[in-house]
């Protein structure tokens, strides 16, 4: 199955499968949110392991995927061949940093908001931050896409629909992580599914926008795989991580991001 999903993505358009392919990341969010359907509350011990596995996918997804074929790709030896990964890894953090701090949004406990005061419902806040981890991934799949576009011979089919798979993986609790507090709050499960899945719906865009500008701007490759990486990095350490340790579930949280490590690095040296 998995080779004929190849073969056909080979067959048309790079930037319309890095669209397919994103489309189906948020598909994959929209299915974790549908469990507001059945469940109206959900172990926290569970929902840390889970986020912990996200996090986890998301680490080795930035090395296996973004970084180390972003060096790989890179001119030069020594120090120079480092620098464009360096560099585009740095930007992204900084690019996530700068929304951080300006965009407004609300962390998964209700207990901290961040960025420019807004009147905007915690509903919406808790969406935007969601949002913010999903920016990133769905670039990361549409810039290996676009990279295939472009021709270079380190970026594959293969390994960016690894990529959108692992993301997908992780953007199950994701979707889950959204709604079931939503839920838990008192919204109608029509509203907290459908306010699960909008926060995925980011993924697309910018998976086209990635791979589009990859296909007309081959030299940012390896800035742009490690743009990625950068911004992934930073919604780990600064919201995901922070978020599994604040109850008493840090060694559930730990485990399931070793698993999700474990899970999202068999698959790109597997099938990628």
């Amino acid at each position: 199955m998995f080779d004929s999903i190849l073969e056909y993505l080979e067959s048309i358009d790079p930037i319309l499968a890095a669209f397919y392919a994103t489309m189906f990341t948020w598909f994959l969010t929209a299915l974790g949110a549908a469990f507001v359907f059945f469940f109206k509350t959900m172990n926290r011990a569970l929902l840390d392991g889970m986020l912990g596995f996200t996090g986890g996918v998301m680490v080795a997804a930035s090395y296996w995927s973004l970084l180390a074929p972003a060096i790989e790709m890179s001119e030069g030896e020594g120090f120079v061949k480092v620098i464009p990964a360096a560099v585009g890894f740095l930007l992204g953090a900084i690019f996530l940093f700068g929304l951080d701090k300006t965009l407004p949004h609300l962390h998964i406990n209700f207990k901290e908001t961040e960025g420019i005061k807004s009147p905007w419902q915690r509903t919406t806040l808790l969406v935007l931050a969601i949002t913010l981890h999903n920016i990133p991934e769905g670039l990361a799949v549409g810039v290996l896409f676009g990279g295939v576009a472009a021709g270079i011979p380190e970026a594959s089919i293969a390994g960016a629909v690894t990529l959108a798979i692992g993301i997908g993986i992780q953007n199950f609790p994701e979707g889950i992580a959204v709604a079931m507090p939503l839920r838990r709050m008192g919204a109608s499960r029509r509203k907290s599914f459908m306010y699960g899945q909008a926060s995925a719906i980011v993924e697309p865009i910018a998976g086209v926008l990635g791979a589009v500008a990859v296909t007309f701007f081959t030299p940012v490759l390896p800035y742009a795989l490690a743009f990625a990486a950068g911004a992934m990095i930073y919604v780990v350490v600064e919201e995901v991580i922070p978020e599994t340790q604040q109850d008493k579930n840090t060694d559930i949280a730990t485990l399931g991001f070793i698993g999700g490590f474990i899970v999202m690095m068999s698959l790109d040296v597997a099938l990628g």
